[in-house]
C-alpha cells in the first residue's frame, strides 16, 4: 500500500513514498537554508513561494525513484500542521489536487506525530510504550506514548523551545543561519576543560517536567555584553560560551528525560526533532540511560529535521482515517498532539 508523503511546514520541501509492506521506497528533500540565511531566519512568504517552485519536480522524482505512478498510490499524506500557514497550504493544496486527479484519498498528518514516529523507520525500531522527547526549533515536549496515536504531554517549554534558544544564542554570537548546527560546531572548538561560564540549568531544581530556556538565553546575552564591554569577546571566548550554553541545554534535557522515565515507569526513550541530531545530546543520553538500564532510540540524522519520509510513514499508519480530497484542504498553524485520535 504505497503512500506519498509531502512535507512543507517550514523551510524544507520533503517528498517520499512509503509502503506498509516494503518500507521506505524513496525520499527527496530540498532545503531553503541558503535562501533564508541572507535574512538570518525563515521568511514565511519566501518559504511558500519556494515550496511552489520545488514541490512538483520533487514529487515526480520521488515517484520515479520508487517505481510507482500516481495511479498506484493508496493515499497522499501531507503535513497539515502545526507550521507556517502559507507553507502548509502549498503542500496541502498540491496533495489534495493530485489525490483528486489520481482517485486517491488524502491523509492530513500532524507534524509532531510524524517526528515522534520517525524512529520506527529504522531497522532497530523501539517498541511501545515509550517516552518521547521532541526537541526542535518550535517545540520542546516530553510525551508519554502508550501506543500509536495515544499521547499524553507530560512536559513542555513554558517559553522558548530548545532549538529556538540555540538559534537565538547563535545570533548573539554572530553565527550564521541555521544557528543550532553552527553553535554546536563552535562549541567543539572550545579548549575549556570545564564548563567555564556555568550558565543556569532552567527549572531543574523545581518539580515537574516542564522546560524554560528564556532565562538561559538572557544569561548568555548578559555574558556577551560583559565581554564586549571589556573588549575580550574574541573567538576563543565565543567558543567557550557556545560550549557552556550547549552543556546547560543538554544537561537540562537529559535530566528531565530521566525524570520522565522514572515518573512514568517506562524504560525506553525516543528522541526526535532537529535538536535530536545534536552529538553531545546523543552521547550524554546514551551514557546516562544505559547506566540506568534504559534504552534510547533516534531516527537517522537526516530524518531528525523536517522530511517527507516521516510524513509518508505517519500517513501510512493513519491510512484507515484517510478522507476524500473533496473535503478540502486542512492547514493549522497550531495543533495539539492531544487532539489526535488513536491509530487503529
Amino acid at each position: 500500500m504505497p503512500v506519498l508523503g509531502i512535507e512543507s511546514s517550514c523551510d524544507e520541501t520533503g517528498v517520499a513514498v512509503y509502503d506498509a509492506t516494503r518500507g521506505l521506497l524513496s525520499h527527496r528533500l530540498y532545503s531553503q537554508v541558503e535562501m533564508h540565511a541572507r535574512f538570518g531566519g525563515v521568511v514565511p512568504e519566501l518559504a511558500s513561494r519556494d515550496h511552489i517552485r520545488k514541490i512538483l519536480p520533487l514529487i515526480e522524482a520521488a515517484l520515479d525513484d520508487a517505481g510507482v505512478t500516481g495511479a498506484d498510490l493508496d493515499g497522499v499524506a501531507y503535513t497539515a500542521g502545526p507550521g507556517l500557514i502559507g507553507a502548509l497550504l502549498v503542500g496541502g493544496t498540491v496533495a489534495t489536487g493530485l489525490a483528486m486527479a489520481w482517485g486517491a484519498p488524502v491523509i492530513p498528518v500532524h507534524h509532531m506525530e510524524a517526528h515522534l514516529l520517525a524512529p520506527l523507520l529504522e531497522d532497530d525500531a523501539p517498541d511501545f510504550p515509550f517516552v518521547a522527547l521532541l526537541v526542535s526549533g518550535g517545540h520542546s515536549l516530553l510525551v508519554d506514548v502508550a501506543a500509536p496515536g495515544q499521547y499524553e504531554i507530560i512536559g513542555e517549554s513554558l517559553d522558548d523551545a530548545a532549538g529556538e534558544a540555540f538559534d537565538k544564542t547563535a545570533k548573539l554570537l554572530g553565527l550564521g543561519y541555521p544557528g543550532g548546527p553552527a553553535l554546536a560546531a563552535l562549541a567543539e572548538q572550545s579548549d575549556a576543560e570545564t564548563d567555564r561560564y556555568n550558565f543556569p540549568r532552567p527549572m531543574l531544581k523545581k518539580p515537574g517536567l516542564n522546560f524554560s530556556f528564556s532565562g538561559l538565553k538572557t544569561a548568555v546575552m548578559l555574558q556577551v555584553r560583559e565581554l564586549e564591554a571589556a573588549g575580550t569577546l574574541n573567538e576563543s571566548a565565543k567558543a567557550d560560551i557556545a560550549n557552556s550554553f550547549e552543556t546547560a541545554v543538554v544537561e537540562t534535557l537529559v535530566k528531565k528525560s530521566q525524570r520522565a522515565l522514572e515518573q512514568t515507569g517506562r524504560n525506553t526513550l525516543v528522541i526526535a526533532g532537529g535538536v535530536g541530531a545534536n552529538k553531545r545530546l546523543r552521547a550524554s543520553l546514551q551514557q546516562s540511560l544505559q547506566a540506568k538500564g534504559c534504552q534510547v532510540f533516534y531516527p537517522r540524522p537526516e530524518f531528525c529535521t523536517d522530511n517527507g519520509a516521516m510524513v509518508a510513514h505517519a500517513g501510512a499508519l493513519r491510512l484507515a482515517q484517510a478522507r476524500s480530497p473533496a473535503a478540502g484542504v486542512e492547514a493549522r498553524a497550531r495543533w495539539a498532539l492531544s487532539e489526535l485520535a488513536p491509530i487503529a
